[in-house]
């Protein structure tokens, strides 16, 4: 299995992620709807292109188009059949495209949540998850991916499948979960709680942190509560490139890229190692990131006021985790767009 994470993370004290997929996809002509898998095998030029605006942009990783690749969410396209081959092939692509840049760049195979609900609120069975995730794995490792990389999680019992999928595939992996609701993922889970669950993993991960979510302010506040509890583990921090906004008959977000390179130098600040971008990061963006994080020195740990003077107010008033207000801006806000 390949340690070309590991390595970049013993020589190095941050690393740059990737941005968008569904934002850069949409722009090369993805219809609403339609399943980006499938156009790692229909538009291979699309995804290899896809790939190498990360690449071109200065990422250190980027990320497979295979967010949406189990088999519960390609049941919904009829291609449930083929879990193995378009996750192969996503991560085949990727490592064409790491290996032709002439440095280290890790290929991360991207698994998003099946799209249904564990029990017991749910009827998604643990044994069931665990068989999905370790499809997905297997294609993955099988087109060459360097590591697994769970994304955009909002229950602690799928991270715990995936986990253990992951162990049954021998793979290294990073896994995230999408702080969206008041702080908290979607079912509640806490920055604390998340960091409790992880280290209590038989199979933990590389590093871990948050993406997605409702923007860049809300994001920086969680990676406080992670590293506020002096974990050892790296923390990633993928935020949106600022707030949605429906424009000329298509999505928009708002972070401009200068804004996204103070959120970097902010993220890596705060204690973040890995950082990157998530729904409507662009090139443009990316390259911003990169600029920022190479030419400013490190800063004091930001606070939460000084977060919120530079890139704007939080969604809610507390992330659950103590007595955090702070300036409150009303926000809405899945795939990895």
């Amino acid at each position: 299995m390949s340690n070309a994470l590991s390595k970049l993370l013993e020589t190095r004290d941050w690393l740059m992620a990737d941005g968008a997929t569904g934002t850069n996809l949409f722009n090369m002509g993805l219809s609403s709807g339609e399943a980006p898998e499938l156009w790692n095998v229909d538009e291979p030029e699309k995804i290899r292109k896809l790939y190498a605006f990360a690449v071109d942009s200065g990422s250190d990783l980027f990320l497979t188009n295979s967010f949406g690749g189990n088999a519960s969410r390609l049941k919904l396209h009829d291609a449930q059949n083929r879990v193995h081959e378009l996750n192969r092939v996503a991560a085949a692509l990727g490592r064409e495209v790491a290996d032709a840049s002439g440095r280290t760049v890790v290929v991360a195979g991207s698994v998003g949540p099946t799209g249904d609900i564990m029990q017991p609120m749910g009827t998604l069975t643990h044994e069931l998850a665990v068989e999905m995730f370790h499809e997905q794995a297997e294609g993955l490792k099988a087109g060459g991916a360097d590591v697994l990389w769970l994304e955009t999680i909002s229950a602690p019992e799928e991270y715990k499948a995936a986990a253990e999928a992951f162990a049954l595939a021998d793979m290294p992996w990073c896994g995230t979960m999408s702080f969206d609701t008041a702080g908290r993922t979607m079912m509640g889970v806490t920055s604390e709680a998340m960091v409790a669950m992880v280290e209590k993993l038989p199979n933990p991960p590389l590093a871990y942190g948050a993406n997605c979510g409702v923007g860049a302010s809300d994001l920086l506040r969680t990676v406080l509560g992670f590293t506020s509890q002096g974990i050892e583990r790296p923390v990633i921090a993928k935020g949106n490139a600022g707030i949605p906004k429906y424009q000329d008959g298509h999505i928009h977000y708002d972070g401009t890229p200068e804004l996204m390179g103070e959120y970097a130098v902010m993220a890596r600040d705060c204690g973040a190692t890995i950082i990157g971008g998530c729904c409507g990061t662009m090139p443009d963006h990316l390259e911003k990131m990169r600029e920022a994080l190479s030419n400013r020195p490190r800063g004091e740990r930001p606070t939460l006021e000084r977060i919120t003077e530079t890139l704007g107010g939080f969604s809610s008033a507390s992330d659950g985790t103590g007595e955090d207000t702070g300036p409150k801006r009303e926000r809405r806000g899945k795939r990895r767009g």
